[in-house]
């Protein structure tokens, strides 16, 4: 036999060992998972739930981020961490968590046993359907947005990945949304679109975003000057922060989104580098590995593990386009931008809006890089003053810093005794 014949040879039997070696891995992983599952529900007949345990999650584990997460540290700042058994649930358990919080690696062994017993869930997200709610656990959910894109029950299609059948996703998504006892809403829009559209009849809390709280106690110098050296942003530059939503039908594999590229970055900084920067958040849901570099020094980019209302504080402008942030960033009454630019596409094909978008957006909406460069070179705020008045009364009423503070209050008086109401706090 020939040497690279042999050679052939070899790589075709390391390429076949190698491809038994992976069926083998998945056939363990499976039979490991059926293990743990039948624990899982054996634990759950045996174990008495535990009112002092209580488990936070963002994002399904992929950060430790916004409301749960705001939740749990202020339960920190009120040394409650100490008196409760905390836990973080991660995919990315190297995260930094401050207090005693334990935190879990989402999905493995431990997070079965603690979900199984845990007296109180903390999330802004639907629990996978593995997951048994039981008699006795109280579930806060907190969601993640005011909507402007149609939700669960009220969609009429979808275009997800992983998601392609609107009767069936419809299904799942009801029969999880009746496992929350409390709901969070940062408004009364919000309130009147999930009572519809999660068909959701028990408590809502109208008390704004816990995650917003810091928008409040931290609009100040003393907070921003720190926050954009830390960040290593300039101090003698203004921040564009730019924050798209993700598209339902761009994606690699389920729960893996494409980063749009849409605006042309390269004309931004020879248009405005002099006088801005550009920070570029990505979506949760957006898994990109983007390189930057050839725009280091004008574009930023911080990936979803980063809490956005940190951003939202050292920006001078926002640029998004039909994501929630734009409810969130309006507590500050700074100028918004909307680049649109598959506005027609989004709203008829993908998702449809609950309100007319052109009419109430606060702002310039543009569909090119062109018209943005000019809208900003050319903003005036007097332009959208009664809008952004009317914007920020009908969606930002209920944020006033206190949110967390109200979930905590909740979250003792529900580890205290069975069922309680938050009288002030509810509509």
């Amino acid at each position: 036999m020939k040497i690279p014949d042999l050679r052939q040879r070899i790589r075709n039997i390391k390429k076949a060992a190698n491809e038994v070696i992976k069926k083998a891995l998945k056939l363990i992983k499976r039979a490991g998972r059926k293990i743990v599952l039948r624990l899982y529900h054996i634990e759950i007949k045996i174990i008495p739930v535990q009112k002092d345990i209580i488990v936070f999650e963002s994002n399904m584990g992929r950060n430790y981020t916004g409301n749960p997460k705001c939740i749990y540290e202020e339960m920190v700042r009120g040394g409650l961490d100490k008196k409760y058994r905390c836990y973080i649930m991660l995919d990315d358990v190297s995260t930094y968590v401050p207090g005693n919080a334990k935190k879990l690696k989402r999905t493995r062994t431990l997070y079965f046993m603690i979900m199984g017993i845990a007296g109180i869930w903390v999330s802004d997200c639907r629990q996978p359907n593995y997951i048994i709610k039981r008699k006795g656990v109280r579930y806060i959910q907190t969601w993640h947005g005011t909507p402007l894109k149609k939700l669960a029950l009220d969609m009429k299609s979808v275009n997800m990945a992983g998601e392609t059948n609107i009767e069936e996703y419809k299904k799942n998504f009801y029969k999880n949304t009746r496992t929350w006892d409390y709901l969070i809403s940062q408004n009364h829009f919000s309130t009147e679109v999930f009572r519809r559209a999660f068909a959701f009849n028990k408590t809502i809390l109208e008390i704004g975003y816990p995650r917003n709280d810091i928008l409040f106690s931290g609009n100040n110098e003393e907070t921003v000057i720190p926050l954009k050296k830390k960040m290593g942003l300039p101090l003698d530059k203004k921040i564009l922060l730019y924050a798209p939503t993700w598209r339902d039908n761009e994606y690699y594999e389920k729960g893996a989104y494409k980063f749009n590229k849409v605006l042309d970055f390269n004309l931004l900084r020879e248009k405005l580098g002099n006088e801005y920067v550009c920070v570029v958040k990505y979506h949760y849901l957006v898994k990109e590995t983007l390189d930057w570099s050839a725009l280091k020094g004008f574009v930023y980019k911080f990936d979803m593990c980063e809490d956005i209302a940190l951003l939202y504080l050292v920006a001078d402008m926002l640029i998004t386009d039909y994501s929630s942030v734009m409810f969130d960033y309006s507590i500050l009454k700074r100028p918004m931008l909307f680049f649109t630019y598959d506005l027609e596409g989004y709203k008829n094909n993908l998702r449809g809006f609950y309100f007319d978008f052109l009419e109430e957006a606060p702002g310039p909406i543009v569909r090119s890089t062109e018209e943005l460069i000019d809208s900003i070179l050319n903003y005036n705020g007097e332009e959208f003053a009664l809008k952004y008045d009317a914007f920020h009364n009908k969606y930002n009423h209920a944020d006033n810093g206190n949110a967390s503070q109200k979930v905590v209050q909740l979250i003792q008086n529900l580890s205290a005794c069975s069922r309680p109401v938050l009288r002030e706090a509810e509509r």
